[in-house]
């Protein structure tokens, strides 16, 4: 607290109760949080994503009697809520939103005037990655990984794969594997996993390069998963090898965490990052967890701010490195 605001508060202190009522600040009217919170998540619903933070804000309700309430706003490379969260949210805590990679990417992209991606957000708290990961339809005949790349290699940039959008994390990654092995494939950017799983689905596409809303169809055998892109194994998909067993470098991972507009006070930061630590850390949580496989990459606020202010060096030199673009 400033000394500018110790002053106001006594000053408060001391005078007629009708007056101090009127010139309280906000943040002591009453205590935080006194109404709904919204919370966007710049995907469709559905995943391990989705489960993780709808049990999160169950027990979040249970302990404070405050609902958070989400709202999924796909499309745009998943970058609307940083959108919504820059230019129109308040600093007021009410407003809070799923932050991952590409929003740490997304500056350097465009020429366009954006945001900066660590002044303008206020770091709450790191969760979890997402599990990538190539899935095919069962019945396509691809028994392997390689199996595969063999038919890519017959049909030069005929097969097609889909991710969440144009310059994200598995996109680029994806990219990678495939100029590794001499091969093209078309690239089909979808709003968010689970619609590439329903392409899929529908024969629409050949391939979902994508986070795991590929698992409930794996798990009942309509897909077949070829690779994995976590550091091991799955236990749930224990025949699909790591890129590093595939001879394609490290793993592939995507942190992800909860941020607010810039400008929040630290005591709504400490508020709201202490309410989701525990209800993160609540054994039912933990079970979506250990259910989707998920690495636990916790962070609090400061530490989250540190790893946010290395990777923005990492995401500016890997954009001019591949010189890409989306002007």
């Amino acid at each position: 607290m400033t000394i500018q605001r110790r002053a106001l508060l006594g000053a408060l202190a001391a005078s007629p109760p009708a007056l101090g009522a009127l010139a309280t600040p906000a943040f002591g009217q009453a205590r935080y949080p006194n109404r709904s919170i919204r919370f966007l998540i710049p995907w469709p619903p559905g995943g391990s994503l989705d489960a993780l933070h709808r049990q999160m804000f169950e027990i979040f309700h249970r302990d404070t009697g405050q609902s958070i309430i989400i709202e999924n706003m796909p499309g745009a490379r998943g970058t609307r809520a940083a959108f919504f969260l820059t230019q129109q949210a308040r600093p007021d805590g009410y407003t809070l939103a799923h932050h991952h990679l590409s929003i740490l990417r997304h500056p350097f992209l465009t020429r366009q005037p954006t945001w900066d991606p660590i002044t303008d957000f206020s770091y709450i708290m790191q969760l979890t990655g997402f599990v990538f990961g190539t899935a095919v339809r069962a019945d396509r005949g691809w028994n392997t990984f390689d199996d595969m790349i063999a038919e890519a290699r017959r049909r030069p940039g005929e097969l097609t794969y889909s991710t969440s959008g144009i310059a994200t994390t598995n996109h680029l990654a994806m990219e990678d594997i495939l100029r590794q092995r001499g091969v093209r494939m078309e690239h089909i950017p979808t709003r968010g996993a689970q619609e590439g799983v329903t392409m899929l689905l529908g024969r629409q596409i050949d391939i979902v390069a994508d986070a795991q809303s590929w698992r409930p169809q794996v798990e009942a055998g309509e897909f077949k998963l070829l690779s994995v892109w976590t550091p091991t194994r799955l236990g749930s998909a224990p025949n699909a090898p790591t890129l590093r067993e595939l001879g394609l470098g490290n793993s592939v991972t995507s942190p992800y965490g909860v941020v607010g507009p810039k400008g929040l006070e630290p005591e709504i930061v400490n508020i709201v990052h202490r309410s989701l630590k525990k209800a993160f850390e609540d054994d039912a949580s933990q079970a979506i967890m250990r259910r989707w496989e998920n690495p636990n990459e916790y962070l609090g606020p400061q530490a989250y701010l540190e790893f946010a202010r290395e990777r923005v060096a990492y995401e500016r030199d890997t954009v001019r490195r591949l010189n890409l673009s989306i002007d």
